[in-house]
């Protein structure tokens, strides 16, 4: 027989109000815990930051130089971050970056003002796009080999354009976006531009039918296709929209360097992919965020930052990259193996 518990009442007789829980437990409940440790990381480098080089790290306009770098590597991280959800690999986003950004350089470009030099560098990004999705989704190859094969050959065409020289911009449109008049309360155009793909990505993974089929794919492509996603297609649209993102990366570095070399790029391939994989993003693809990216993004770009205010040579750096990539990596797979 069951018993009948009334609630508890106060001194008037009336029902007494249930307590209800902090609104901060709430909060911290939503909050992933990586999110709260990479922030964490983020402010240890703050405070080392600080301690070492206080007058120059702390200074308004080196914090401006952080972000500013960090948002060219930034929009490319974004697109790696689909990507490598849907369980690709983009390689060749670096030698990308260096084509559109010497191809859209070029003098007869040059003439079509500011619409032809941005046309030029998104055109060519998601030309370079098309044909990696086309030879992974539609040839059946391996994202690692047809990247590789995009790598060589971007690389290879922008030093044919360039014969090595630097491509200086003349285009005053341009280059004004890159000084501090251009500034919208004291936050440089760049960072705004980043600012705006992070969002637009954040909305697409995690609001849109196109993000839940970027997860399905990466996590079980076999069952995404009998659920009837179009595997084939979306491995299409997510190397476009990879392409996309580096020449909107292009355009950036055309402002923040005032040229185009075929050098650009170097190494974003290893920086893109580092960033996602620190954000939690799983290399085995079906999981990953764009919040733990970007903030990936802002982790390297301040140790790089870090590096060279103590004049700590650039070899150091890729050491110390490589190392966080590892421990990453093994973190993930000790996580999965618990899980």
């Amino acid at each position: 027989m069951t018993q009948h518990v009334s609630p508890p009442r106060d001194g008037t007789g009336k029902t007494a109000p249930v307590a209800r829980p902090p609104v901060w437990r709430g909060v911290l409940a939503r909050v992933d815990l990586r999110t709260l440790s990479l922030l964490g990381v983020l402010a240890a480098l703050i405070v080392v930051g600080g301690i070492t080089k206080p007058d120059e790290f702390l200074d308004t306009r080196n914090l401006q130089l952080v972000l500013t770098q960090g948002s060219v590597i930034g929009v490319v991280t974004v697109g790696m971050t689909f990507v490598i959800m849907s369980g690709g690999i983009d390689l060749s986003v670096g030698a990308i970056v260096a084509l559109a950004s010497v191809w859209a350089t070029t003098v007869a470009t040059q003439e079509y003002g500011f619409g032809g030099i941005l046309l030029t560098a998104v055109l060519v990004g998601l030309g370079c796009g098309l044909v990696n999705g086309l030879l992974i989704a539609y040839g059946g190859m391996v994202p690692f080999i047809a990247t590789l094969a995009m790598l060589a050959s971007a690389r290879g065409l922008a030093l044919q354009i360039t014969d090595g020289k630097t491509q200086i911009v003349t285009v005053d449109s341009v280059l004004d976006l890159g000084l501090r008049d251009a500034y919208v309360l004291g936050i440089p155009p760049l960072v705004m531009v980043f600012a705006v793909v992070t969002i637009i990505g954040w909305l697409v993974l995690n609001r849109t039918t196109f993000g839940r089929r970027t997860v399905a794919v990466g996590g079980n492509a076999e069952a995404a296709r009998l659920a009837g996603i179009d595997v084939r297609r979306q491995r299409l649209y997510l190397y476009l929209l990879s392409g996309l993102c580096c020449g909107i990366a292009a355009f950036l570095l055309i402002i923040l360097s005032g040229s185009g070399q075929n050098t650009n790029g170097n190494l974003y391939e290893l920086d893109a992919i580092a960033a996602a994989i620190i954000g939690g993003t799983l290399l085995s693809g079906g999981r990953g965020t764009i919040t733990g990216s970007v903030l990936g993004v802002l982790i390297f770009t301040t140790i790089t930052n870090i590096f060279a205010l103590n004049n700590l040579q650039s070899d150091v750096q890729q050491i110390a990259k490589g190392a966080i990539i590892v421990a990453a990596v093994l973190v993930q797979r000790r996580t999965a193996s618990t899980t």
